[in-house]
């Protein structure tokens, strides 16, 4: 199996962080750049963008206006979005933190991933921005629809409920 390789945008900000020395090592190619947020790292073949903070990063007080308008301009420019709080340990403060953000940011497009190490945030990356990109997408919808059509046909608890026929014929799956 080949291994899968993309093009990374990264803030010129990461350029020493560790996990893109673990995604140059796979050999993926990054592009730094200083017209995205900092601290960002956009995949655009898939449409994801990451947000990398650290506690020591974030304002003593977690409902610091300041950040959150920088999280914000970078919900509104991508549309499939994700913060990772990147902490050893998640104690009070980290906790606070997480829930200060996913409080702000309700409703919104925003996912936040709290991650402990550089090796999480490269697994967490490469699993979201390689199943969101394109033929990986559509490999896995097609997937999705087989699987949920073998159930239906095969499954005894939808010939019990005598439900086969009505689903099939009510296009629902």
């Amino acid at each position: 199996m080949t291994s899968w390789r993309t093009t990374v945008i990264v803030s010129t900000s990461l350029q020493n962080n560790e996990a893109l020395r673990v995604l140059l090592a796979q050999q993926h190619r990054l592009r730094y750049s200083d017209s995205v947020e900092i601290g960002s790292f956009v995949f655009p073949l898939s449409g994801t963008a990451f947000m990398l903070i650290t506690p020591e990063e974030f304002p003593e007080k977690a409902e610091s206006t300041e950040y959150f308008k920088r999280i914000e301009k970078f919900v509104q420019v991508h549309r499939n979005s994700f913060l990772l709080l990147q902490s050893p340990v998640y104690g009070t403060r980290e906790w606070q933190i997480l829930s200060a953000v996913q409080k702000r940011f309700f409703g919104s497009n925003l996912k936040v991933i709290p991650i402990h190490s550089n090796v999480d945030i490269v697994k967490a990356v490469l699993s979201i921005a390689k199943a969101t990109s394109k033929p990986h997408a559509d490999s896995i919808r097609d997937r999705m629809a087989l699987a949920r059509a073998r159930i239906i046909e095969c499954s005894p608890v939808w010939e019990l409920l005598g439900m086969t026929d009505w689903v099939k014929s009510s296009g629902l799956f």
